[in-house]
């Protein structure tokens, strides 16, 4: 799939967003090492803390059908600018990929594409592989 046809699938989640507090309509498109693609978008609520980023919402549609290898993620916003995803939606993918192989493709402001991998964006992630340290120790 190519970037593009993944930042169409975004923007189709986008749709669907709920953002009556914010008014920012976010779509993510999550694209499995088996092709296929889950989406999600942005889901708010009244006391803030609940709400859902989009990118966190495809990654848990695909988390809980049993896929578990990831290769990018689109990200799209309501004006067509880079949106990058949250810190937090950053930690929560850096649990399931490779950061220095998994792509964040968002758009360019140019009605292009532009991509990061994940490492560049999170250096220094806090991974399942710190805690298998911290496993081994505990043993000892």
């Amino acid at each position: 799939m190519t970037d593009m046809e993944l930042l169409a699938r975004a923007k189709e989640a986008k749709n669907f967003s709920y953002a009556p507090y914010s008014g920012f309509h976010v779509g993510a498109a999550l694209l499995c090492e088996d092709g296929s693609v889950y989406t999600g978008c942005n889901i708010e609520n009244a006391a803030y803390s609940p709400t859902n980023c989009a990118e966190r919402t495809a990654l848990f549609k695909a988390v809980s059908e049993g896929k578990r290898g990831f290769a990018a993620i689109a990200v799209v916003g309501d004006r067509g600018e880079r949106v990058t995803p949250c810190g937090v939606c950053r930690q929560a993918l850096a649990e399931f990929v490779e950061p220095d192989r998994f792509r964040i493709v968002m758009e360019d402001g140019r009605g292009g594409a532009w991509s990061a991998y994940l490492k560049e964006l999170l250096p220094y992630a806090f991974t399942p592989d710190n805690l298998k340290s911290v496993s081994a120790t505990k043993k000892d």
